[in-house]
């Protein structure tokens, strides 16, 4: 007997690692030291010398129940891209430039041209983000989980200065919300979804194509998790400070853009500031979900809400714009309880 006996093919390791190997080359800053394959990842970090009082800020996170998706649909390309985002969003959102990531893959067999697909997607995702994929592991579990199933999560690390970390201390009565767009459902709130869509989680259902979405459920349901780096780092370059950032992840509305204010201050956000992408009517019609419960728990269309003076509105916006995203006014901010009011 041996451990491929036992369900765990060492010899798929290796070759995932070197089909990765590519797809992870495409990430590398300068200032990685060493190449892909050693105990751990190295990363110097001369380049922050200059920072005044330089803080490293970290982020972890995985796809959640997203990942049945692509294993229905045999798509593996894009869910990295959903890993990465989740935690280079969080560090950005604190006003961190993201500098590298780590995966974990738990499969319940390494198929190593598959494993190479999804590192692709996490590859993606690092250059949209500006970060590199210094290292990561992929442990095989087998009896633990059937062989076609795996997981996905990873954690990133980014630097800023003290004097630029965005604490939501700064916001004041009469501050104006800005709410960047999402890409769709992001990675949050799946195990709903899959119950809303349960008689259409097969290939062939998730195949189906709808004419209010534009494209298929699957391909709908699976886009990948919009990255905010680029857009918040631009708002920055345009000499805009930023009082407070709110990352719309699980809980929505109503737990995260309260996570940004500061006692005795509420955030107002209009409803009908901005129009409602069809994938989140599609769901709450066909799941009969209260209006508050979708607010509570999807992104509704703002993957990010950022609070900024009156006087940078305009240029905020511009800069959103630059950078490759759509931004909406969506509200602002007043004195009262710390909460957030829809209307």
């Amino acid at each position: 007997m041996d451990y491929k006996t036992a369900g765990v093919d060492i010899e798929a390791g290796y070759k995932s690692v070197e089909l990765m190997k590519a797809h992870v080359k495409g990430t590398m800053r300068p200032e990685v030291l060493g190449g892909l394959g050693g105990f751990s990842g190295a990363f110097s970090l001369s380049s922050i010398k200059d920072m005044e009082e330089p803080v490293l800020l970290s982020g972890t996170d995985g796809c959640g129940t997203k990942v049945k998706l692509a294993i229905i649909m045999d798509k593996h390309d894009t869910i990295g891209i959903d890993a990465v985002a989740m935690c280079v969003n969080d560090v950005a959102c604190a006003g961190g430039e993201p500098l590298f990531f780590l995966d974990y893959i738990a499969c319940g067999k390494n198929i190593p041209e598959k494993i190479a697909t999804i590192v692709s997607g996490v590859a993606e995702g690092c250059k949209q983000s500006g970060c590199a994929l210094i290292g990561g592991e992929t442990a095989e579990h087998p009896g633990m989980m059937p062989e076609e199933d795996y997981d996905l999560a990873g954690f990133a690390v980014g630097v800023a200065d003290k004097k630029e970390i965005i604490t939501g201390a700064e916001i004041k009565a009469g501050d104006v919300l800005i709410g960047i767009a999402s890409s769709g459902v992001h990675s949050n709130g799946f195990s709903l979804v899959r119950k809303i869509f349960e008689n259409e989680l097969t290939k062939e259902g998730l195949s189906t194509y709808y004419d209010e979405l534009g494209t298929t459920l699957g391909e709908a349901l699976l886009a990948p998790t919009r990255i905010y780096v680029k857009a918040l780092k631009s708002v920055k370059d345009a000499g805009v400070r930023i009082h407070g950032c709110s990352h719309i992840t699980g809980g929505g509305f109503q737990e995260n853009i309260p996570r940004m204010l500061p006692e005795g201050i509420r955030a107002v956000v209009e409803k009908n500031s901005y129009e409602i992408p069809a994938i989140f009517k599609l769901m709450q019609k066909k799941g009969n979900i209260a209006e508050d419960m979708m607010y509570n728990t999807y992104n509704m269309g703002l993957g990010m809400v950022v609070a900024v003076d009156p006087a940078d509105v305009d240029k905020a916006m511009a800069a959103i714009a630059a950078a490759g995203d759509t931004a909406y006014v969506v509200g602002k901010t007043e004195a009262g309880e710390k909460g957030v009011t829809l209307c």
